[in-house]
């Protein structure tokens, strides 16, 4: 799959994915849905949404991906993962067909989780899209609403070198007369939202340029999450505008119960006190800004950094974020697509970086336990994988 061995795995077409819903009896025009594309935030909106819906007693099926720690975490309704008896079915019953369309593993995951939400008979799913948009093998569903949560540079060598090449992708999932709510105005690529929405007859907001909702309480901590918050309850709006019954009451059970609802992890997510460890899937640059700008204001003594990155990132750019000051645990994680921890050592070098490196991810963070006092920060991140294999021995 693209997430674990890269460039290999992408396919940059629908033809077999539409080959695959004509073959399961087109399950994406069965069930209604919110789709959900942008660079950073998706995965946060989507669980967002998908907890409110849970508490106002819609059947809420959730799409979301990469998995942490196991694959149906991918696959949830009303918070619970598909279970593993009904990924076996699915998969004895259509591998042959899997083969002679040459699906990759996520058109799969798609047409699985899209198989699941008609057999269960759902009231709304929450598609979170996998990279980019126009192409995405979720882009074959038709919305009630479609969200753009930001823009930023990540995946460029499969979406473009600019924020407007990024945006024309992303502005794929915009439908014709579908509204679509877009989480951040940005001068390189709003122009291009607005014009695709023009032609499509697609009404579209604009999050940040509204007055700004009061937010309820909710546990996904970092600053980063007011814009996801934000863009959320903007889409809880129109969706009622639009005929859903999401009271007050909902949107704050919703926020607040938006982990024990969905599962959500990896969000500057604490895993212990004393010394305090936090993790956060954020990975490309405007994620990992959003992060050292929230290290910078939590208190600590002495901060310690487990870092790894998959290969095709600008890691040199991303090391430089970071305190200069940290104590630097440099690791890869368990899988194929990873930096050699060699080849980001190598980096680290050229930039007079003072490190540890470790050959797993479980090697330096017990090296930064160790290394640690109880009024320390350790910091586990750099990559999605790198927090998987965390949570994996946590």
């Amino acid at each position: 799959m693209y997430q674990r061995i890269g460039q290999a795995a992408y396919k940059a077409d629908l033809e077999s994915t539409k080959a695959l819903m004509r073959m399961l009896d087109q399950p994406e025009k069965k069930f209604k849905a919110v789709h959900v594309a942008g660079t950073n935030g998706k995965g946060s909106v989507s669980h967002l949404l998908a907890s409110v819906f849970q508490e106002a007693g819609y059947k809420t099926g959730l799409l979301t991906s990469p998995h942490l720690v196991d694959f149906r975490e991918r696959v949830r309704i009303n918070g619970n993962k598909i279970s593993e008896e009904s990924v076996i079915e699915f998969v004895n019953r259509y591998k042959a067909d899997f083969e002679r369309l040459e699906l990759s593993f996520f058109e799969w995951n798609v047409g699985l989780a899209f198989d699941h939400f008609v057999k269960s008979e759902i009231d709304i799913a929450i598609v979170e899209v996998g990279m980019g948009g126009r192409l995405d093998s979720t882009n074959v569903v038709n919305p009630d609403l479609s969200i753009i949560t930001n823009i930023g540079m990540d995946h460029n060598q499969f979406l473009g070198e600019s924020l407007a090449r990024i945006a024309m992708e992303k502005g794929g999932i915009i439908k014709r007369n579908v509204p679509v709510i877009v989480g951040k105005s940005q001068r390189e690529t709003e122009g291009i939202f607005r014009k695709t929405a023009l032609q499509l007859d697609a009404p579209i907001i604009f999050t940040d340029q509204l007055f700004p909702h009061e937010v309820p309480e909710c546990p996904l901590n970092g600053t980063y999450q007011k814009e996801n918050f934000q863009t959320a309850l903007t889409a809880i709006d129109r969706l009622n505008n639009q005929g859903w019954n999401i009271r007050a009451e909902h949107i704050l059970a919703g926020f607040q119960n938006v982990i024990k609802n969905t599962k959500l992890r990896g969000r500057w997510e604490r895993i212990q006190d004393k010394p305090q460890v936090i993790c956060d899937v954020g990975h490309n640059i405007d994620g990992l800004q959003a992060i050292t700008e929230q290290l910078s204001k939590t208190p600590y003594h002495d901060l310690h950094l487990v870092l790894g990155f998959v290969a095709d990132k600008d890691v040199k750019q991303a090391l430089s974020l970071f305190p200069k000051d940290a104590k630097l645990y440099l690791t890869q994680p368990d899988i194929p697509r990873a930096m050699p921890i060699n080849r980001l050592s190598k980096i680290a070098d050229e930039m007079d970086l003072k490190f540890q490196a470790f050959d797993t991810v479980e090697l330096a963070y017990i090296a930064a336990r160790k290394a640690s006092h109880s009024e320390d920060l350790i910091f586990v991140g750099g990559s999605t994988f790198v927090v998987a294999d965390l949570l994996k021995i946590t």
